[in-house]
């Protein structure tokens, strides 16, 4: 079957996808079995790439993946939510409920809880997953952002001591993953767009680091939802 969209996803030494982002979207095109080809992108690669397509700058002047070219229709755009949208509503079968109240209030208080232990211990290691070139783009844009070194993320017992911080968030979103119809996805028999941004978020960090990806799993909402998609991750190139 010929390809219906082209993927831009981020390149890592890999050769896998491991973007939070583009995995909620390639979840949703496995699940939904519509044919696709991929081209990964280098860190420095991604905003002259998708200007050349001729995306508009974002409000936020930030390029980013994903970003995928709707061949049938000739069709770019960027952005997990508004590519999920666009998903939804040309290929509705099967279906891929977007929001929830229970997906919206776990996803809110999963970036709250899991974004600053992800940034601690995650943001430092992706450098050992990028090419020499990409190493040297990722370094400096966050350490300008961060306002110090990568490594001094990780030094002493700082990413113990924050993991101890978020340890009662975690078990909160753990019972609310939990708190829905009986499972194994957030909302019941069928995977939703919350279960992607989990399972995404899980994969993400299991490629740059499996005893991260350990440390979350050990609460049983996110090892449930994360093993119901593991057939939605079995292309991930």
């Amino acid at each position: 079957m010929n390809a219906e969209i082209v993927l831009y996803d981020l390149a890592n030494t890999k050769g896998v996808c491991f973007s939070p982002p583009v995995w909620r979207i390639r979840q949703m095109l496995n699940y939904k079995q519509i044919p696709y080809t991929t081209i990964f992108l280098e860190f420095p690669d991604i905003a002259p790439t998708l200007q050349t397509l001729g995306l508009a700058s974002p409000e936020s002047g930030k390029y980013t993946v994903p970003a995928i070219h709707h061949i049938p229709t000739n069709t770019y755009m960027m952005d997990s939510a508004p590519i999920a949208e666009f998903l939804e509503s040309t290929y509705p079968s099967p279906p891929v409920p977007l929001e929830s109240l229970l997906g919206r209030q776990i996803e809110s208080q999963a970036r709250d809880v899991i974004g600053p232990a992800f940034r601690t211990s995650i943001v430092p290691r992706e450098i050992q997953v990028l090419s020499t070139r990409a190493q040297e783009y990722f370094r400096n844009t966050r350490e300008a952002i961060l306002g110090h070194a990568l490594d001094d993320l990780l030094a002493g017992d700082s990413e113990e001591r924050v993991w101890e911080e978020v340890a009662d968030g975690m078990r909160a979103v753990d019972e609310l993953i939990r708190s829905g119809p009986e499972g194994p996805f957030v909302l019941g028999k069928k995977p939703s767009g919350t279960d992607f941004f989990i399972s995404g978020s899980l994969q993400s960090a299991r490629v740059v680091d499996e005893g991260v990806f350990e440390r979350c799993v050990a609460y049983p909402g996110f090892k449930e939802v994360y093993e119901a998609c593991l057939p939605f991750m079995e292309r991930r190139n």
